[in-house]
């Protein structure tokens, strides 16, 4: 496979040997693939016989380009306007669906473990894991924070806890909100605009994103007989829960212990026993009219039950009320702190939980894990 290079790289590669045919034969490229990369970076602002060496964004172009030049004719100032390029936003939407297809094939049956215990359900509720974004510890007075370390962390967490979890018959892992730190290209929510701090490219984060969701998912295969995965809509990525759970879907369709909730809805719920959890990511509902939504929604449900519960997450603190009927729990996030969390003095610990549900007493243990404990 041939290298590829970055635009940095084929900019300084065309001024080191004075032309673009010298610098294809350096860097072992077709002359004509080098000819039309540079002029795809041209529309980006990179033209050095007119003095544009500065180059915009990945998805942007050039609009236009203000030159002052002194008496010498040496050139003292220079600004670039810029929008955004559909077309090459396009392509690395392209890119980013190669990227998910690659880390998604459909995978083999796993072999399903033996003596789970049939009264007990083990429930995963992962809060906002935001993988995409990026910390620096000294901004932050926290952890330094990116792609690799949200992988390491956010599955060894998950292998730790099924260790430590009863092996129980069923399962249920809860992506509480804002798996994605950002829901497209320029790195920014959809719902509010807010522009966040990204490590690498969108197919890079959906490639991990992906990744470490299937790790959790097979871990928690190799404890318990049923595993059901709910991705709940948060507020930094409303489109990013839907075509992951659509993705993992075509994923598993071969694996008959696995469930994947895929109802683009906002509330979902799970019914064990004597045991209703509902799960939301706390977003646009109040935790006091929580109850009220789950007595309508289930109805019969509720009538039924006896332990009910809300888990919910984007506050990435722990939050815990008990209303009439219902309790609503807040969790927190295996994720350091970025710079708008740090700048607001938010200092919530980062951990995670497994819950353990009995279908005739409701919740009877729980278990948690520090980022610490698995380095």
């Amino acid at each position: 496979m041939a290298q590829r290079y970055t635009d940095e790289e084929i900019t300084e590669a065309v001024k080191l040997h004075g032309g673009k045919d010298s610098a294809a034969k350096a860097l072992q490229m077709d002359s004509r693939g080098l000819r039309r990369r540079i002029k795809r970076m041209a529309l980006q602002g990179y033209s050095p016989d007119h003095d544009m060496t500065h180059l915009v964004p990945d998805g942007y172009k050039v609009r236009g380009v203000s030159s002052l030049y002194n008496k010498e004719g040496i050139l003292s100032a220079q600004w670039v306007k810029s929008s955004a390029d559909d077309e090459r936003r396009h392509e690395m939407m392209l890119e980013a669906c190669e990227a998910m297809s690659q880390e998604l094939p459909q995978v083999k049956k796993i072999k399903a473990p033996s003596g789970t215990l049939p009264h007990l359900m083990a429930v995963y509720p992962i809060g906002d894991a935001h993988i995409g974004m990026r910390a620096w510890g000294e901004e932050t007075q926290g952890e330094n924070w990116d792609l690799e370390i949200a992988e390491r962390v956010q599955c060894g967490a998950m292998a730790a806890l099924v260790e430590i979890t009863p092996p129980c018959q069923e399962a249920v892992i809860i992506n509480l909100g804002d798996w994605f730190h950002a829901d497209n290209m320029e790195g920014m929510t959809s719902r509010s605009g807010h522009i966040m701090d990204l490590d690498g490219r969108y197919s890079r984060m959906i490639s991990v994103g992906v990744k470490v969701m299937r790790q959790c998912i097979e871990s928690a295969l190799t404890k318990h007989q049923n595993v059901r995965v709910i991705n709940v809509v948060g507020n930094h990525d409303d489109t990013g829960a839907l075509w992951m759970s659509v993705a993992l879907r075509h994923t598993y369709e071969n694996e008959p212990r696995i469930t994947i909730e895929s109802a683009p809805a906002a509330f979902h719920y799970v019914r064990w026993g004597k045991v209703l959890i509902g799960t939301h990511h706390g977003h646009t509902c109040k935790p006091v009219a929580l109850p009220g939504v789950m007595a309508t929604d289930r109805a019969k449900d509720w009538g039924e039950t006896e332990f009910r519960y809300w888990l919910t997450g984007h506050v990435h603190h722990q939050f815990v009320k008990e209303f009439s009927g219902c309790t609503v729990e807040a969790f927190n996030t295996l994720t350091a702190k970025d710079a708008w969390a740090a700048f607001g003095g938010y200092r919530a610990k980062q951990n995670m939980k497994s819950l353990i549900m009995h279908d005739e007493y409701g919740e009877v243990s729980r278990h948690t894990v520090h980022p610490d404990m698995i380095k």
